[in-house]
């Protein structure tokens, strides 16, 4: 029905036009102008309980969630076939779309977005303050960032709060210079061991984190604590009062250390009501400066590094790393995150008891993010229209 429709529209274009390739162009230009097109648009359809997706809007949703493409030739035959809505051929169909290499793809585009790796690619620095900083080290940080997820989802199989704590990471040899290592190849990238005694680990411990979260001159702890409280941790920190001056004082005589100055930004009550949930976890990641590379000392003064996370006492950013993958919230923000990516929408008030419940089985699968790809794409919420408990 749809063809024949721009059938009419080309033969009476190029009639009009006397010209049968001018005729098309109008073909071409009304399939990029549908709203078809331009939206996924799922209309659903009835069943004994309600509303349900479509085979084939369950096909697009599935292709897009697991390998953020669109559907293959066999998805779109069990689509044809109607079996993207029966639970038994759904469950084949989405262990054959994870066993695929396209799911590393999918898996990849979620944490592009989940840890806003994609601000990299035109992320700049002063090289003046930061001469080992080029062109190409954002798109070479986000890189190791998604190669080290990948292992650790599709090798390995393995509990996502170990991406915090590993000392396994992927490096090319731009990378191994700014982390201070031996390249583990002389191209592309490769595995390599960190180690403890160079203080990095996991995902704090990456360029891509440490350096998207600072300023392009300096150092941010507000920024590098509000990431892991908001991102990893999924809380909301209120946003200044109006007319607030929310910025942390100068170096001066008698503050000359990020911490000492965040001291005196505190004394402020009402900058301290926030900036204290975010700050003093900042300060933990002072070792590396702006740019992710090491550093002992601030303005020749020994840097301190220890602090708190809800409780919990760090020393350092290697603790700190271990502070975080044992927050309680860590893996259920997770769950959160990934719900709302693979609704395309937030959550709503009526769906918390579902997450709750999408959560549970993510802790009982070891917390393996392809436990809880597998138990998203299966479940009533994922597969029905409107709010639903599981």
């Amino acid at each position: 029905e749809e063809v024949e429709k721009l059938q009419v529209l080309a033969d009476n274009a190029a009639g009009v036009l006397e010209d049968f390739h001018q005729g098309f162009e109008f073909v071409i230009a009304s399939m990029l102008q549908s709203p078809h097109f331009l939206y996924m648009v799922e209309v659903g359809e009835p069943d004994d309980s309600g509303r349900r997706y479509t085979d084939w809007e369950m096909a697009t949703r599935l292709s897009y969630l697991l390998w953020n493409t669109t559907p293959d030739t066999d998805l779109l035959e069990a689509a044809e076939a109607g079996e993207l809505t029966q639970d038994s051929s759904l469950a084949d169909e989405v262990a054959r779309m994870l066993d695929d290499p396209r799911a590393q793809d999918g898996v990849s585009s979620f944490f592009n977005d989940f840890l806003g790796l994609g601000h990299l690619a035109d992320l700049s620095k002063d090289t003046q303050v930061f001469p080992y900083w080029t062109s190409d080290v954002g798109e070479a940080a986000r890189e190791e960032t998604l190669q080290g997820i990948s292992h650790l989802v599709f090798e390995q199989d393995g509990d996502y709060r170990n991406l915090f704590t590993t000392r396994r990471t992927f490096l090319n040899r731009r990378l191994a210079t700014l982390y201070q290592v031996p390249a583990p190849s002389l191209d592309g990238f490769s595995e390599t061991m960190l180690s403890k005694e160079g203080g990095r680990r996991g995902l704090l411990g990456q360029l891509s984190f440490l350096a998207l979260n600072s300023h392009s001159v300096s150092t941010s702890v507000t920024r590098r604590g509000l990431f892991i409280r908001e991102v990893l941790l999924c809380e909301t920190i209120p946003p200044p009062p109006a007319g607030v001056d929310t910025s942390i004082p100068e170096p001066s005589a008698t503050a000359q250390t990020m911490r000492e100055r965040v001291e005196k930004h505190l004394e402020d009550p009402t900058c301290a009501s926030c900036h204290t949930l975010t700050d003093l976890i900042g300060l933990g990641l002072e070792n590396f400066d702006g740019i992710g590379m090491w550093r002992d000392t601030e303005s020749d003064v020994r840097i301190d590094p220890s602090g708190e996370l809800d409780g919990t006492s760090f020393a350092d950013a290697w603790d700190l790393s271990k502070a975080v993958s044992q927050n309680s919230n860590l893996t259920s923000c997770l769950t959160e995150s990934l719900f709302r990516y693979a609704q395309g929408r937030s959550i709503s008030a009526g769906e918390s008891d579902t997450v709750d419940w999408h959560d549970e089985g993510f802790e009982q699968s070891g917390y393996r993010l392809l436990f809880l790809l597998r138990d998203l794409a299966m479940s009533p919420t994922f597969r029905r229209m409107g709010e639903l408990t599981p």
